[in-house]
């Protein structure tokens, strides 16, 4: 596939950050007296706006315990998260190959962009990514189209020009809200045949099937 830029989405798309993220709910669970869950209802939830993976762990629907309990993830995240979470090993190579192409690469993710350059800072691999648009950056997540049409404005191309790589149906409805061609990438909880209804060019095993 042939495109100008190349943007992606984080976890399960780029990297493997399933230990910390449930790690950090289990912890989250534990302080605040809530019985535990099934690890793979955890999972699931990788990719939500953090709001709505909180809602669905805890049961909670008060939005201001969801507030505390967004902090204290906060908290458990700056300690656990970027050491337990791991690219994938095609992301670099993928990644080097579309910049050796003269090609754009960029993230559009529901995780935090701080969160996100601590794991690029600590590999090292700045050189491979020339935009970065977190949950702090936009005013409604994915699968809203404004972190896909920021990086339409910041890269100045047409919406031709662009392939959003996802491993959920969130990346999936967001690249369809935005106009941009999406490829989906099965490494996360999302399974080919549930990408196959929505709009796609491409359905991965990996990222080294976008080369």
């Amino acid at each position: 596939m042939n495109y100008k830029i190349y943007l992606f989405d984080f976890d399960y798309t780029l990297a493997n950050s399933e230990k910390g993220i449930v790690g950090c709910f289990q912890r989250i669970l534990e302080q605040n007296h809530y019985p535990q869950i099934p690890v793979d209802d955890i999972k699931r939830t990788i990719g939500l706006p953090m709001e709505d993976a909180l809602q669905q762990v805890t049961g909670e629907s008060d939005l201001s315990i969801i507030a505390k309990l967004q902090q204290q993830f906060s908290r458990e995240s700056d300690i656990w998260m970027t050491k337990n979470t791991f690219f994938f090993p095609e992301t670099i190579p993928t990644l080097t190959s579309l910049k050796e192409r003269g090609c754009h690469v960029g993230i559009i993710s529901t995780k935090k962009r701080t969160r996100i350059m601590e794991k690029v800072h600590a590999d090292r691999v700045e050189h491979l990514i020339d935009l970065v648009i977190g949950r702090e950056d936009v005013s409604i997540p994915k699968p809203s189209p404004e972190g896909l049409l920021l990086a339409l404005d910041r890269f100045g191309v047409s919406r031709q020009e662009i392939l959003y790589t996802g491993d959920s149906l969130i990346d999936a409805r967001a690249a369809q809200n935005a106009v941009i061609d999406f490829a989906a990438v099965t490494t996360g909880t999302t399974s080919a045949r549930e990408f196959s209804v929505l709009p796609h060019k491409k359905i991965m095993r990996n990222l080294s099937e976008l080369l």
